[in-house]
């Protein structure tokens, strides 16, 4: 058995090693040569090209603005939220759980194209009815900002930055805020003395870790931020790549290694701060009772506003997009607009056979993606969690080397690392960087199923002379059920709206459902944009749903009745 497990770990290895290390190795390597094809001919001058770039002071200043600023809005905002959630006395709190999750169903670059539709400074549909019911000389509102950049990347955050803060909030200790009130201390002292710093730890992780998205973030900045001329590090590579008469492959490996080196030392900091929160622990054996605060007067006017974040998360992007492809241009609702809807938006896309194509590929990368990167993961899974040997660690860390990859930056290595293989240019090249780049969203599902499984399960399998494959089959993957499931809808999602990898690895012929609505945000066509959209959605929407259903028929020790010509109806249990 220990020989089994050793060949399996160092298997392992070696897979996950191809996938996560060797991009990067190649992303090094590809910063120090001239092009795609001069490997081996080092050079700095790619560099000094970056560095010394009149451009990058600006853009620097930018970036620092646009991650700080979205991570700390998000952040308060999910403190705000998980503090009414946990804490008060707030009517409808199930509201919660769909602010958490619901924004994920959406991908990033409809979210951003919807507020483009209603604020941008031309024909945006909210700022052309506020000029025309008040008269105004101008536009009240520019979403080609760095502060609408900041609202837009930070509501795309929100959920990420509260499920880290919502369970810690919720198991906090209320006994220290009422000693605190019990020596006169006022709410706002209690909150900045006692409650802020005791959840230190969850605020720091959250913090963090939305400064890491919003450093890998491309969707808000290239539908936002190039409009308004206003570039932070992951659209100057994209520029470099895709918007330049020759792309220079080289340079944008040098901007990339220094988006890699601030990404992995942010993430080095956020697992610092949560292997040291069992320091600031509130929760022990003495005993625990949450309290509840009543907000009395205050309860339906923070009520309002939750369902008002609510509709900022969930219905506004889905209502805008909606609308806009139903209309042959942007214009204010009213009874022209109305007057002028149809569905010729719709028909246009689902004949246009590059918008086909790009929903085959998005649905194969998703479908095919996310089972294999699943099925990588219960493997990786079973290693870390059933096999304590120092291979396992090792296996543990290159698995989760990929959690601190920018989208755009480690596309840009795959572009290295494939250029020389029939991978190249192909639908296969966006299938393995997605699984390389997403593998910790699976395995960590994963994990916490496989802790819940004991040993004695897979012994006693094995003692009956099963072979691993065989115990495998039959009695560790039916058990694994609720997180293959938890898994795959993860892997599926995130493959089927993936847009910083495609814009880099695409090719015409391999383009995705991103990346076309991308294109059709660059030439305006947002009426097409929109339909494609809706399209998304649904079927994303769909593929969870099937799944969700697939796994609960699935779930083991449930016993079904299932009928079948010609015998008699029995009772079957999972295995």
């Amino acid at each position: 058995m220990e020989k089994r497990n050793a060949r399996l770990t160092y298997s392992l290895i070696v897979i996950v090693s191809l996938l996560t290390v060797a991009p990067v190795v190649m992303l090094v390597i590809g910063s120090f040569s001239n092009n795609l094809h001069s490997f081996g001919n080092f050079t700095l001058k790619k560099y000094v090209a970056v560095y010394t770039d009149p451009m990058l002071i600006d853009i620097l200043w930018d970036t620092v603005a646009f991650v700080l600023g979205s991570a700390l809005f998000a952040t308060v905002l999910a403190i705000f939220l998980a503090y009414l959630n946990n804490r008060t006395d707030i009517p409808f709190k199930f509201l919660f759980k769909i602010v958490s999750v619901m924004p994920m169903m959406i991908p990033h670059v409809l979210f951003a194209v919807s507020w483009a539709l209603l604020l941008n400074p031309t024909n945006g549909i909210l700022n052309m009815w506020l000029t025309r019911l008040f008269a105004l000389p101008k536009a009240p509102f520019n979403i080609y900002t760095i502060p609408g950049m900041i609202v837009v990347e930070g509501l795309l955050d929100l959920p990420i930055a509260y499920l880290i803060i919502s369970p810690a909030m919720g198991s906090f200790d209320a006994t220290l805020e009422e000693s605190s009130r019990v020596f006169k201390a006022g709410p706002l002292k209690t909150l900045f003395r006692i409650t802020l710093p005791v959840l230190r730890p969850a605020i720091m992780a959250s913090f963090i870790l939305c400064v890491v998205r919003a450093l890998a973030s491309f969707a808000v900045p290239s539908v936002l931020g190039m409009p308004g001329r206003i570039y932070v590090l992951s659209t100057f590579i994209y520029r470099v790549v895709s918007m330049s008469l020759i792309a220079d492959y080289g340079k944008a490996a040098a901007i990339g290694m220094s988006i890699l080196a601030i990404s992995i030392s942010l993430i080095y900091v956020y697992r610092y701060y949560t292997r040291a929160s069992d320091k600031f622990v509130t929760v022990s054996s003495r005993g625990f009772k949450p309290s509840v605060v009543e907000l009395r007067k205050g309860r339906i006017p923070l009520f309002i506003i939750v369902l008002f974040i609510s509709a900022l998360l969930i219905l506004l992007p889905v209502v805008v997009l909606f609308y806009t492809s139903l209309v042959p241009y942007v214009m204010v609702p009213g009874a022209k607009a109305f007057a002028a809807m149809s569905w010729d938006n719709w028909k246009t896309v689902i004949k246009d056979p590059v918008s086909i194509r790009s929903l085959k590929n998005s649905l194969f990368l998703g479908v095919a993606g996310a089972t294999v990167g699943s099925f990588l993961s219960v493997l990786v899974a079973y290693v870390i969690v059933k096999v304590k040997t120092k291979a396992a660690g090792f296996l543990e860390s290159i698995s989760f080397l990929s959690f601190s990859f920018p989208g755009i930056v480690i596309g840009i290595g795959f572009m290295w690392y494939f250029v020389r293989t029939p991978l190249y240019a192909t639908i296969w090249a966006l299938f393995f960087g997605y699984i390389a780049t997403y593998l910790p969203y699976g395995i960590r599902p994963m994990t916490s199923a496989f802790i819940q499984i004991h040993g004695s399960l897979e012994e006693s399998s094995l003692v009956c002379g099963a072979s691993f494959a065989t115990t495998l089959r039959r009695i560790v993957l039916p058990l694994l059920v609720p997180g293959f499931v938890s898994s795959w809808i993860l892997l599926a999602t995130m493959f089927f709206r993936e847009l910083s990898i495609s814009v880099v690895l695409s090719r015409p012929g391999t383009e995705t459902l991103a990346v076309q609505i991308l294109r059709f945000s660059e030439d305006g066509q947002w009426g097409r944009l929109s339909a494609l959209g809706l399209i998304m959605i649904f079927v994303s929407t769909a593929m969870v749903l099937v799944v969700n259903a697939l796994g609960s028929y699935f779930k083991p020790g449930e016993v079904r009745e299932k009928k079948r010509v010609g015998i008699k109806p029995k009772l079957k249990a999972a295995v």
